[in-house]
């Protein structure tokens, strides 16, 4: 009933927002340090207000990419814990209208390092930052035009199996959100080319 009643409320100031040239669909794609042709694919679920998120960002997804970058496709989904971070699902939808333009591994890279401060105007601030086209940007956010996306992410993910933030899958299963962890659920799914036949 409290879902219904939210998403009721979403429609009727959506309304109010011009959606004009926006879309309500994610456009963030892989990692662009990953390979598109890579036959393992990572995938991790994360929160943008999660500490243990911020945390995996330095100790696994940066050495990670760095060590296999050109050996697997990485990719990012959203998994807001609304319940216990007030602004997990506003980060999540200007993360995806940033994606818009372009600029989604950028607003990842930006809301780890600064997460801290994590506002409804630091988001402001973040967008100005990474250059982007603010009234496109704001009437993004506004729409919430990407909430059925960032929704439909978490709720693949709750049929994965993913209970928390930050959660790693190597191809399909969920393995421990380390760095060791991860290398060697890679090393495992790769078959020596890594490549895509």
């Amino acid at each position: 009933m409290r879902r219904l009643i939210l998403l009721c409320s979403l429609l009727a100031l959506t309304a109010c927002v011009d959606t004009t040239g926006l879309s309500a669909d994610s456009s963030k794609g892989i990692n662009p340090q990953s390979n598109a042709s890579s036959i393992v694919s990572v995938v991790e679920y994360g929160d943008f207000q999660c500490p243990a998120c911020r945390s995996a960002q330095e100790r696994v997804v940066q050495p990670m990419l760095q060590q296999y970058g050109s050996k697997i496709h990485f990719e990012f989904r959203q998994f807001p814990l609304t319940a216990i971070h007030e602004y997990a699902m506003m980060a999540a939808e200007a993360s995806e209208c940033a994606a818009d333009q372009g600029k989604f591994w950028e607003f990842v890279d930006t809301a780890y390092t600064h997460q801290d401060d994590l506002n409804t105007q630091a988001v402001e601030e973040w967008g100005n930052q990474l250059k982007l086209d603010m009234t496109l940007f704001n009437r993004c956010q506004k729409s919430h035009i990407k909430r059925k996306a960032i929704l439909a992410e978490y709720d693949a993910g709750v049929k994965l199996g993913v209970k928390g933030t930050p959660t790693f899958l190597v191809n399909g299963k969920i393995v421990e959100s380390t760095i060791d962890a991860v290398g060697n659920a890679i090393d495992g799914a790769s078959d020596g080319t890594g490549v895509k036949l």
